[in-house]
């Protein structure tokens, strides 16, 4: 990869009226204007939080502000012999200027010669597929299921707004933050669909739609699916249509082979169902989903 900043700054936060003096990363950040960038000397790197498929991500705290973050780091040979260095871009020009309570934030970025290293949102309670197989029966209620899906369809409806697919979500892309509220991450598959018709196969085989699998063009309605799968995998501790082998999975997917088991309730089978539409027009909208009887019925109203 190039030593060229990865930047592109239509996507960046703004810098304000102040211009080049300007902060685009917040007031908590005395550095990442561009004539201004970070290195690895400004912060103390703690303990290691996971790893990943290109590198490794550490809790780290940036030394100016003692502002605590967690620290993605990873290795140019890694992306460039994987040929993903597109993606990571895409991946930070999209995240990057995302703004929303349930979507980790992306400060900013640094690299060196052998490595990239991106400033997110620290979420100290973790991935959320960890949490749910700490569950009895590795499931959630239905109460915590629909808050977190209340989330879910929040965030992507903003996503969707800014005319952003993530097109992977599953629970190991999702985080917890302090409070124990989620937060949407990981958006290494995520487009930015003006057009908003695609046609490539991405995510994850569990979570994939039936049109990605006929080889159709999609659009954000991709996430709709998903949102059911996950929905189903919350409440039951395993995806809908996961199979013995991927061609059975395939099959179950495009035939929609929904089936419940009996303690799931009527009011989140109807939710589900209604998100598991084999044609994309079909399916529930998130501003329906969100005023749905089963999310309203186990959350708050919604503050306007």
């Amino acid at each position: 990869m190039s030593r060229a900043p990865l930047q592109a700054t239509e996507n960046l936060p703004s810098q304000g009226q102040s211009g080049e003096k300007g902060n685009p990363y917040g007031p908590g950040f005395p550095k990442g204007a561009p004539n201004n960038r970070w290195t690895l000397a400004d912060f103390d790197i703690g303990r290691p939080l996971g790893k990943g498929k290109f590198g490794n991500v550490y809790l780290a705290r940036e030394k100016a502000s003692k502002f605590i973050v967690a620290l993605k780091v990873l290795f140019k040979s890694q992306l460039q012999k994987a040929q993903v260095e597109h993606q990571l871009r895409r991946e930070i020009e999209i995240q990057s200027h995302l703004r929303h309570q349930n979507i980790l934030r992306l400060f900013g970025y640094f690299y060196d010669d052998s490595r990239i290293y991106l400033i997110m949102e620290f979420a100290p309670r973790g991935e959320m597929y960890k949490s749910l197989q700490k569950q009895p029966k590795q499931r959630f209620d239905e109460p915590r299921s629909a808050k977190y899906i209340r989330q879910m369809a929040d965030g992507l409806r903003y996503c969707h707004s800014k005319k952003v697919i993530h097109r992977d979500i599953k629970p190991e892309n999702l985080l917890l933050d302090m409070k124990g509220e989620l937060k949407i991450a990981d958006f290494g598959w995520s487009v930015h669909a003006p057009s908003s018709r695609r046609a490539t196969m991405c995510g994850t085989l569990d979570y994939l739609p039936p049109e990605m699998i006929e080889g159709n063009t999609h659009d954000e309605k991709v996430d709709l699916w998903s949102l059911g799968v996950l929905t189903y995998e919350f409440l039951v501790g395993k995806p809908p249509f996961e199979a013995e082998n991927n061609n059975e999975t395939y099959r179950r997917i495009t035939r929609v082979d929904l089936r419940f088991p009996p303690h799931v309730s009527e009011g989140a089978r109807d939710l589900i169902t209604q998100l598991l539409r084999k044609e994309p027009a079909n399916r529930i909208s998130l501003d329906k989903c969100l005023e749905h009887p089963w999310i309203l019925e186990h959350n708050a109203p919604a503050k306007k």
